[in-house]
């Protein structure tokens, strides 16, 4: 069994006592930053220039400095910019910017786990990842609870830094919910499989072969799109509230009974091996290889597999059945499309 930490296992006076810089103010970083200075902790936010999030720190009442100059001032430094530029800003603006007893935070392992930053000796190298988007952190936080965390030390080098993890960890909220005790082995590959064989690969994929074959043979796409992915939300749903068993308590004794029959015809051991596949590539390095050449270049691969899936035809169906639906926010549509620019 996992060892979970709670509030009682952290002294956040700990945390108070370092300052602190967070480097990026995206959905994480905008919800650490706020949660540690509400918590009493002395944070600054380091940006680029020119970074479109310097309005939004500062209207919190946040100081915003330059990468270099936050990591100056700061004895605690939490990376929360995309993976794939991690790397040049550590080398660039971070590192030249260490000092002995410093700690490195980060809230997911990649860049840690494949090498691609390398802290220098006497400097800890610690985790706290939310297990939830920065907003819903925030407001957990907010309304006096909070969402579970993964915590992790790399490196301790002080003798001080699970100490200084957990602290952090109860800073922003995590603690009041539960604190996972973990490695960035552990986290990055999880995570990175969770990702690409369930949660966005697995799930996409599915549900649109599900809607190829329905369509394929003859339905019309509205009737696919509506049983191939609008109920996903009740279903998952009902997994959150209660787990698997929990869902298939909920649907009928039909739907039960092809979830069993059917299922696992459709996940055989087929699957569960390109599964081992993908995970193997995760371990041995080879995804974040790719992923990280691939960015280096300019992403032609990413943005052509991007390009190519959004013009799916359940992306059409479900942009015209989805103005039928009186709940969903006006905008929603076109939001994500202007957030994904600015990831």
């Amino acid at each position: 069994m996992a060892e979970i930490f709670y509030d009682d296992d952290a002294d956040l006076s700990v945390i108070q006592n370092r300052a602190v810089a967070i480097i990026g103010y995206g959905s994480q970083g905008h919800a650490h930053a706020l949660n540690l200075r509400d918590s009493g902790v002395d944070v600054r936010v380091g940006l680029a220039e020119g970074s479109k999030s310097r309005a939004k720190a500062e209207a919190e009442g946040l100081r915003v400095l330059s990468v270099a100059e936050a990591t100056k001032e700061a004895e605690v430094i939490m990376i929360l910019v995309p993976d794939q530029v991690q790397r040049k800003v550590y080398a660039e603006e971070i590192a030249p910017n260490l000092a002995d007893g410093n700690a490195l935070f980060f809230a997911h392992g990649f860049n840690i786990r494949y090498g691609y930053i390398e802290a220098p000796a006497g400097v800890d190298v610690c985790m706290v990842a939310p297990k939830g988007p920065g907003h819903i952190v925030r407001r957990e936080y907010a309304d006096g609870r909070g969402v579970p965390v993964l915590v992790c030390v790399e490196r301790d080098e002080t003798g001080l830094a699970w100490e200084l993890a957990k602290s952090y960890a109860k800073a922003i909220g995590g603690l009041r919910a539960g604190g996972i005790r973990t490695t960035f082995t552990e986290e990055t590959e999880t995570d990175l499989f969770g990702e690409q064989a369930v949660l966005c690969g697995g799930m996409s994929h599915l549900v649109m072969a599900g809607f190829e074959t329905l369509t394929e043979a003859g339905y019309q796409p509205e009737m696919a799109y509506f049983e191939c992915l609008h109920e996903l939300k009740m279903i998952v749903d009902l997994m959150i509230e209660g787990g698997i068993s929990k869902q298939r308590w909920s649907i009928s004794d039909t739907a039960e009974y092809g979830d069993y029959v059917s299922g696992r015809r459709v996940v055989d051991a087929h699957v569960k091996a390109n599964m081992k596949a993908v995970l193997e590539d995760i371990r041995s390095g080879a995804f974040a290889e790719r992923f990280i050449a691939d960015q280096d270049n300019g992403a032609p691969e990413f943005l052509a597999l991007r390009a190519e899936e959004a013009g799916h035809p359940i992306e059409a169906t479900g942009k015209e059945l989805r103005k039928m639906f009186s709940w969903l926010k006006e905008g929603t549509d076109t939001d994500y499309v202007e957030g994904s620019a600015a990831r």
